[in-house]
């Protein structure tokens, strides 16, 4: 790579998913570069680490646009956690306005930032499928299934602390009804009669996050159709935060998604070309 270091970095956190922020509106990185750039950052113990990466770019068409890609270096569609991380470093930074329009993959995002809170209006989710009946591990499982962004599996459990999420997960992310692009999965238990605890396996992390915002908004759209909680509904990360998920029904009709939680500032530093890995 033929990067000029050192490159100032955002380290930031929402409800757990943590991610590095970049001021890419000056271009130093090619695109094709991204990938493994994203791969040696992200690695922890050796780098910065976090769970993603996102350049943030100029836009013809909004107040900016994101580039997002998870620590194996894979590019996602979209990210709720990500989303609002970006939205609060963009207002604080100064390139974007309280109430902000950006660039996704997955469509424009819409974002007002109050204080450490951000509340996202998502693209209308797709591809809707209930209850599913897949074999997983060798057993039947049922299983729902909602794009929101990016795809997300969804299984309810009685107790969720015995969710075998890292084996169930892997199984469901790479099973050959959801190729060839996976899924992530998430495992949900009602509580408290109108809330969710969503423990997620996130594709491209490849393991449990302590929060997917995305998930969060699948789980609690398909508790809805489902007639388990009505909106906003309260949802508990595995990191103990929590989200709220707003949306309207009308049958199988789903409108008017919004993703509300914090995001927080952790740090600010400087990348030494030390930070880029040379594996043997």
């Amino acid at each position: 790579m033929s990067i000029g270091f050192p490159i100032d970095f955002t380290k930031m956190s929402g409800t757990g998913n943590d991610f590095i922020l970049i001021d890419h509106r000056a271009p130093f990185l090619p695109k094709e570069e991204m990938p493994a750039f994203a791969r040696a950052v992200c690695e922890r113990r050796v780098s910065a680490g976090a769970d993603g990466l996102i350049f943030i770019e100029k836009s013809e068409t909004a107040d900016f646009r994101w580039q997002f890609l998870n620590g194996d270096g894979s590019w996602a569609e979209m990210c709720g956690n990500g989303a609002r991380c970006a939205a609060r470093y963009a207002h604080d930074k100064g390139i974007a306005p309280a109430r902000m329009r950006f660039e996704t993959v997955a469509g424009l995002i819409e974002a007002e930032v109050t204080g450490h809170s951000v509340k996202l209006k998502m693209t209308a989710p797709t591809g809707l499928r209930l209850h599913e009946k897949l074999l997983v591990n060798g057993e039947e499982q049922v299983v729902h299934s909602l794009n929101t962004g990016v795809p997300h599996a969804v299984l309810f459990m009685e107790d969720i602390r015995q969710a075998p999420v890292m084996e169930w997960g892997r199984s469901i992310r790479f099973h050959e009804h959801f190729q060839p692009a996976g899924t992530n999965v998430n495992f949900v238990q009602q509580q408290n009669g109108n809330g969710l605890i969503v423990r997620t396996y996130e594709r491209g992390v490849e393991g449990e996050t302590l929060a997917c915002g995305t998930g969060a908004v699948s789980s609690a759209i398909i508790a809805g159709l489902l007639g388990q909680v009505r909106p906003p509904v309260a949802v508990t990360t595995s990191g103990g935060e929590q989200l709220i998920i707003h949306y309207s029904l009308a049958g199988q009709e789903i409108a008017e998604v919004y993703l509300e939680g914090p995001a927080h500032f952790i740090y600010e530093g400087r990348l030494h070309s030390e930070a880029i890995r040379t594996k043997s």
